[in-house]
């Protein structure tokens, strides 16, 4: 019994460890991937809220103001709002904008046009997020070269082709997967955090009284002495808290736990030592606030610093790539974007995705605006008014979190999303007035997308309500077959429709051209749920229509990538028996043409006819075997 008892516990202490080295992998993880873009911040956001002060930076209050600002701004945004709360508002485990937002609609009465927006509008906007990043992280890395030993200004024209080169690199390394080089993310970031922890603590006794930033009085008198300037400093201070959705965002990947206690226990804790270091070197020594943080940084230790900064800067920019693939394969099936080519690069790694169409998109944008605006200052002037904007969606969206899944009163919700609601709307305020500067861009580029997803869903809702009123209600042929009974073909065919309760076009071209019914019909649909993921459990639901005819509903979720014949796999245990490459697919192709009197404008057909032809092959996008597959086509006018 002693033993048996010895056992028990020696197994209960193994099964304690593996769960705390888990827990410990997935936090190091995090760190890998989560505060990548957080992260690198402090490169250039201490420099640039410096040098917008009315002081140039100069003064006490300057340093104390800034670093103050910088330091609430992290307390506040990223861990009130987002560690604290928001976390908690999780759609199966899984965060980010989209699955907010399908968490909200299904929580709501009924489904909410100005909730859909909201989703659509902080998906365009973490885009236009998306490309600044990578460019402004990187070349603020290579920047270091300036002030590296034995180097010299001279290099200076060569910074933009140094920038560029290392993020064409990265970004054909995509299509190989990252999964190789992953494992190496979370080591890399975690010496990047403490390196500048320990840059922060040694920089510290500069001048120590820098610890007066934690009183949040310094930042207000700050304000309110620049004046307009000091408006115009916040925006330059959120700069320190750009990547702190990706806190949320990246929930399912690393689990709530993991990612709060890797921000609270290490994350934070290194930043806000970094920040105050560099504010103690420039009351210090007033010429470092040009460049703060690369004037921290020790002449014997200065290559190592900035290799690791250069590495730490490639990472924070996989993050946001890898997030750029996996917001497409949620917006593509949640139906706000045509059918994308998305391929896996794992087989063992769900998130590993590679998406050519978005990889050469970004690819592009990062390096015009490398190109266009030359060094990490200039970029800075457009950064910041997206990722402000996407932090103001999940605001709202809390709202409708806190009032209808927390099930608060409205005064209840009003207050929590109110009190986050202004800090935003301040932040956002500031970051406007960069418009001029550069911040139209991402604008720009977040309202086109905008209107490229409100097409692509506006078209695809016209295009089904034009189908159903021209098609036979699959229950009313059922009957006419009945009294005229056509050729038999051997066999299975499965008809793949969106709209399960009108005959596809497809079987009724077959009908029409070739005059056979098979003996056995599948009408199959695919469902995409408001979950991230369907179990296997869940994935089919069967519904016999008559001998002629089975409707087949295969679900996934909006983090899946569907694959039909695996899924048809499992219609066997559920009584319905046939061999995937006897079967034959019959898709329904639309030729689709524009008019003048269709719900769109013109400009917008022309928009959605464009998207239509260029979306992935059904075939390839729901894994069909091609052999198997039979397309029958329409004209419709939208």
């Amino acid at each position: 019994m002693a033993d048996s008892a010895a056992v028990a516990q020696e197994a209960a202490e193994e099964s304690q460890s593996h769960k705390r080295e888990s827990f410990a992998a997935l936090a190091l993880g995090a760190i890998g991937v989560v505060f990548g873009d957080i992260g690198t911040s402090p490169l250039y956001a201490m420099k640039e809220a410096l040098h917008h002060s009315r002081e140039g930076g100069a003064s006490e209050l300057a340093v104390l103001g800034v670093v103050s600002l910088v330091i609430w701004a992290l307390v506040l945004i990223v861990t009130i709002k987002y560690v604290v709360f928001l976390m908690r508002a999780d759609n199966k485990g899984e965060g980010g904008t989209l699955a907010l937002m399908a968490l909200a609609q299904r929580h709501l009465p009924k489904r909410s046009t100005a909730v859909f927006f909201l989703g659509v509008i902080g998906a365009a906007l973490f885009y236009g997020d998306g490309v600044i990043t990578p460019a402004i992280s990187v070349l603020s890395a290579v920047e270091g070269l300036k002030e590296a030993p034995g180097v010299g200004l001279g290099i200076e024209p060569y910074l933009v082709p140094i920038a560029a080169g290392v993020l064409v690199a990265l970004f054909m390394l995509q299509p190989r997967g990252t999964h190789r080089v992953a494992a190496f993310f979370g080591p890399i970031m975690a010496a990047w955090f403490l390196v500048l922890g320990g840059l922060g603590l040694f920089h510290i006794f500069d001048d120590w009284t820098i610890v007066r930033a934690f009183l949040p009085h310094y930042g207000v008198m700050f304000l309110f002495t620049n004046g307009w300037v000091g408006f115009v400093i916040l925006g330059s201070v959120f700069l320190a808290v750009t990547g702190a959705e990706a806190l949320y965002a990246d929930m399912g990947h690393f689990g709530k736990g993991p990612i709060r206690a890797a921000w609270l226990s290490f994350a934070l804790p290194c930043l806000a030592l970094n920040y105050l270091g560099q504010g103690a070197n420039v009351l210090a020594d007033h010429n470092a606030r040009f460049n703060p943080f690369w004037e921290m940084v020790p002449e014997i230790a200065y290559w190592p610093v900035l290799v690791l900064a250069t590495a730490a800067t490639v990472i924070a920019s996989q993050a946001v790539i890898t997030g750029a693939f996996s917001m497409t394969q949620q917006a593509v099936q949640l139906g706000l974007l045509p059918r994308i080519d998305i391929r896996r690069t794992s087989e063992t790694q769900a998130g590993q995705i590679y998406v050519p169409q978005v990889n050469t998109y970004l690819m592009i944008g990062v390096l015009i605006l490398l190109f266009t605006f030359q060094t990490s200052s200039s970029l800075a002037a457009a950064y910041g008014i997206a990722v402000t904007g996407a932090m103001f969606v999940d605001t709202l969206l809390f709202f409708v979190i806190v009032r209808y899944m927390w099930k608060r009163p409205v005064w209840q919700a009003a207050l929590a999303a109110g009190a986050f609601g202004v800090i935003d709307l301040v932040f956002i305020s500031s970051n406007l007035l960069k418009i001029p500067d550069g911040a139209w861009l991402p604008l720009v580029m977040g309202a086109v997308l905008v209107v490229v997803m409100w097409t692509w869903t506006r078209g695809a809702q016209i295009l089904t309500e034009k189908t159903r009123r021209d098609s036979v209600p699959l229950v009313e042929l059922s009957e006419i077959l009945k009294a005229r009974a056509p050729h038999r073909a051997p066999g299975t065919a499965i008809f793949l429709t969106s709209d399960p309760d009108i005959a596809p076009v497809a079987l009724m071209h077959n009908l029409k051209h070739n005059k056979v019914l098979h003996e056995k019909n599948v009408i199959l649909t695919v469902v995409t749920t408001e979950t991230p993921r369907v179990s296997e459990a869940d994935r089919i639901r069967i519904e016999p229509v008559n001998d002629d005819f089975k409707k087949v509903f295969v679900s996934y979720g909006f983090m899946e990538s569907p694959n039909l014949p695996k899924a048809l796999g499992l219609c066997r245990k559920l009584g319905l028996k046939f061999d995937i490459m006897a079967t034959s697919f019959f898709l329904g192709r639309r030729s689709v043409v524009a008019s003048a009197q269709s719900g769109m404008p013109l400009w917008q057909d022309k928009i959605f006819i464009f998207l239509m032809r260029n979306a992935a092959n059904p075939t390839d996008f729901y894994k069909i075997p091609p052999g198997r597959v039979v397309e029958l086509g329409t004209q419709v006018s939208v």
